[in-house]
């Protein structure tokens, strides 16, 4: 997992860059704060603006080092110098949905005897969905997280990331709470972790909040068995 720009600096949505590689419909740049999404967390839209035209992004593709912002002209491409904008209403929701789900996590692994995660989900259109490993367990149970989960944004919780040497995160420190897959460790052999102030610490490369009172309200709208093992919760805005 590389250090993202965003990652280093959260409130940056307006900056220059340069075109280093274009093509009809995608361009790499020379650095953007766009976050390019991974791990069930969908990635950063915007606009890219330029002396010959004005694109927005829909998506970023990863292809080994290279950032491809694959733009919804198919036919634009950008050249010389840019002007890259971030929505920053869009990275709202998602990563107000992303902090939700940390908490989320958070009570099932307390209150269910350090149950995993199975899958998850954050889309751009205000939805998410946390699958969890859970082979009895009463639904209604979950869904009373609702609850406590909006107790969280209320008290206003800070939200802060660092970075830890690989051999602290292990599945017994709690850090890593997947029962598949893991964020890989940065070049220099740590990995990122957020921090939600008493509630949470776990391995993530996602963007997030840096006070959980930034997030709307959460409402779980369905709880569903899927598999003999797990049960997926959905959740949304409520307002």
């Amino acid at each position: 997992m590389a250090i993202y720009l965003c990652h280093e600096q959260p409130d940056l949505y307006e900056h220059d860059a340069d075109v280093v590689e274009a093509a009809p419909g995608r361009v790499v740049l020379s650095r953007t704060a766009f976050h390019p999404g991974g791990g069930g967390q969908v990635s950063d839209v915007g606009t890219i603006e330029w002396s010959g035209g004005r694109a927005d992004v829909t998506h970023v593709e990863l292809d080994g080092d290279r950032w491809w912002h694959v733009l919804a002209d198919e036919s634009a491409e950008p050249s010389g110098a840019v002007q890259v904008v971030v929505d920053a209403d869009h990275r709202l929701g998602v990563a107000s949905l992303h902090t939700m789900s940390h908490v989320l996590n958070a009570f099932v692994f307390d209150e269910f005897s350090g149950a995993l995660v199975t899958g998850a989900q954050i889309t751009g259109d205000g939805k998410g969905r946390m699958d969890f490993d859970l082979p009895e367990v009463d639904n209604d149970r979950l869904r009373a997280l609702e609850a406590p989960i909006n107790d969280v944004i209320g008290r206003g919780l800070v939200v802060t990331s660092l970075y830890v040497p690989v051999e602290e995160a292990t599945p017994e420190s709690g850090l890593m709470r997947s029962r598949a897959v893991a964020p890989p460790p940065t070049p220099d052999g740590t990995f990122r972790v957020i921090d939600i102030d008493g509630v949470d610490r776990q391995a993530c490369g996602g963007t997030h909040l840096s006070n959980t009172a930034q997030s709307r309200p959460i409402r779980i709208t369905k709880v569903e068995n899927k598999g003999r093992h797990n049960r997926r919760v959905r959740f949304t805005f409520s307002d």
